[in-house]
């Protein structure tokens, strides 16, 4: 059974970070301040009264105290942000079989496979390979032009046949109709969850290999079991 997936919407800014935010910007230029102020009185000072260096080191570590429990309010700020972009929910696919919007699949062990669409019958189709420099390494014509999904599994090599190195690499469709007129195509990952990470503010799940963002995903079902054999 397939279960429904909501993308996640981007969270708004909190009063509580903006006010965080705004805090440590005010205490780091009341910091600057003070140890302007502090500098000058040094530097000012009467050789017969010095100022009391205890007064002035507490105030230091009160500002420095204080700038640790903004700092630290400012992680766990993060870390509420961080579930709210979905690595919470995005963690609930690991060991699920899921289909991505992805055009890039990583070719491992000889293969990569994606999963194209056709909106339309067409006739004709080319499918095409393209390495991370934007070069073509591969191109075929595949045999059925109905529309629908389709499967595609490369065997990771050249158009002369050489095997390339393993990597990730970009599936290009390109369909038209009688009329010789654009038909509309998608390309997909599918497999099994195995991990999810953050990267720069966005979830990733990896499928087949490959990172794909989490909200990219359009189907999820139960991995496959296998029911354990009965013996004698």
């Amino acid at each position: 059974m397939t279960t429904p997936v909501t993308a996640p919407t981007s969270p708004a800014v909190t009063p509580a970070a903006k006010t965080s935010t705004d805090a440590l910007t005010q205490l780091s230029s009341n910091f600057q301040t003070f140890l302007s102020l502090l500098t000058t009185q040094l530097k000012n000072q009467d050789p017969l009264t010095p100022l009391d260096s205890n007064q002035f080191t507490q105030q230091l570590v009160q500002m420095s105290g204080v700038q640790a429990q903004l700092t630290g309010n400012g992680l766990l700020q993060q870390v509420a942000t961080n579930t709210s972009n979905g690595i919470s929910t995005a963690v609930g696919l690991i060991g699920k079989s899921v289909k991505a919007t992805s055009d890039t699949a990583d070719l491992s062990g000889g293969k990569a496979a994606w999963t194209y669409n056709l909106a339309s019958d067409a006739t004709d189709v080319k499918l095409q390979v393209v390495d991370s420099n934007g070069k073509v390494v591969h191109a075929e014509t595949p045999a059925s032009l109905k529309a629908g999904d389709h499967d595609f599994t490369w065997d990771g090599k050249d158009l002369n046949g050489a095997k390339l190195a393993d990597g990730t690499y970009t599936l290009k469709v390109t369909a038209l109709d009688g009329a010789g007129k654009t038909i509309a195509t998608s390309s997909f990952v599918q497999g099994r969850v195995t991990s999810v990470e953050q990267s720069n503010g966005t979830t990733l799940i990896t499928v087949n290999g490959s990172k794909v963002s989490w909200d990219k995903v359009v189907s999820v079902t139960e991995a496959a079991t296998t029911s354990p054999a009965t013996g004698a």
